[in-house]
């Protein structure tokens, strides 16, 4: 006999108590989606309660420990999530049929962008602004790897992202290049040259931090035969390892010129030791974008071109 499922078909409260749970997630706590959500919290605690019951699985911890999703938690909140993203792009097809310009658009970057002069996001906002002023930007700061699953299944309509492979699954639009350098920090043995030539070998010999996803530095790496001792997730994460002294590490000229002004950053056999990330938008290839999402990327093409 087959088992009928507990939550039958899903009704507009259903739908209501998953937005509340997102929210709740996306905030990190009760608390803190009060505002987000205009309701006191002991209304969204029975809301969460309500959709538990409604699912017969416990969603998130909550307590003195903190807030936090269990695994049931974290696999219906992915699950709501592609709801929500199909219900967007269903309300921008809707919009498309009468030629509006209306609802959100979620856009995922890489961190570290704005310092770059070749980059041009700030300036396509303000043109997407122009042509869709009734539509809500939502951007996300995030690795390659969450950028381009979270553009596959939905969750963010574009994303921009240092190319480093191919996916069949996506489509690129090539905006702005990223000059890399290796850098050291003083108190490093390399900040002060010292005796005799410094080449790539010599350098291998020293700590090294690198970058722990699938991306161009990753592939760098590899090439130059440099030994990660140190793991970083993000640009920030390299710089702070590299301002120890302790450790080698690639980072954007723009973002290091700071650093190198203040004479708390050097780069490290610079003519060799360097290479050009290319920086792309992507959507996904399944589905032509809406006419928001294609606004925002022309947006991105035309100022970057």
């Amino acid at each position: 006999m087959a088992r009928k499922a507990l939550l039958g078909n899903l009704t507009d409260s259903d739908l209501r108590l998953l937005r509340v749970f997102s929210s709740v997630t996306a905030c990190g706590g009760f608390a803190a989606a009060e505002l987000e959500l205009n309701i006191n919290r002991s209304t969204i605690s029975r809301h969460i309660k309500d959709l538990e019951t409604r699912l017969g699985v416990t969603l998130c911890r909550r307590g003195r420990g903190g807030f936090g999703l269990t695994p049931e938690g974290a696999q219906v909140l992915a699950g709501a999530q592609k709801i929500m993203a199909a219900m967007e792009n269903f309300q921008h097809e809707v919009d498309d049929l009468h030629q509006r310009l209306t609802g959100t658009v979620a856009l995922a970057i890489f961190d570290k962008t704005a310092s770059n002069p070749r980059c041009h996001i700030s300036r396509a906002i303000a043109l997407f602004d122009e042509l869709a002023p009734d539509v809500h930007p939502q951007l996300h700061v995030l690795p390659i790897n969450a950028i381009e699953s979270g553009v596959i299944d939905g969750r963010y309509q574009l994303g921009i992202i240092p190319t480093h492979r191919h996916s069949s699954s996506l489509d690129y639009y090539r905006l702005f290049d990223e000059q890399m350098y290796l850098y050291c920090a003083p108190g490093h043995p390399l900040f002060v040259p010292g005796k005799g030539p410094l080449d790539i070998a010599r350098v291998c010999q020293h700590r090294y931090v690198g970058i722990g996803h699938h991306s161009p530095n990753m592939e760098i790496t590899r090439e130059l035969g440099l030994e990660r001792h140190a793991t970083a997730h993000d640009q920030e994460a390299v710089a702070h390892l590299v301002l120890s002294g302790k450790y080698l590490g690639f980072l954007p000229e723009h973002y290091a010129e700071s650093f190198v002004t203040r004479d708390l950053m050097r780069p490290v056999l610079p003519a060799s030791l360097q290479y050009v990330c290319e920086f792309n938008a992507i959507v996904r290839h399944s589905a032509a974008p809406n006419r928001v999402v294609q606004t925002l990327l022309d947006a991105l093409v035309s100022v970057h071109s």
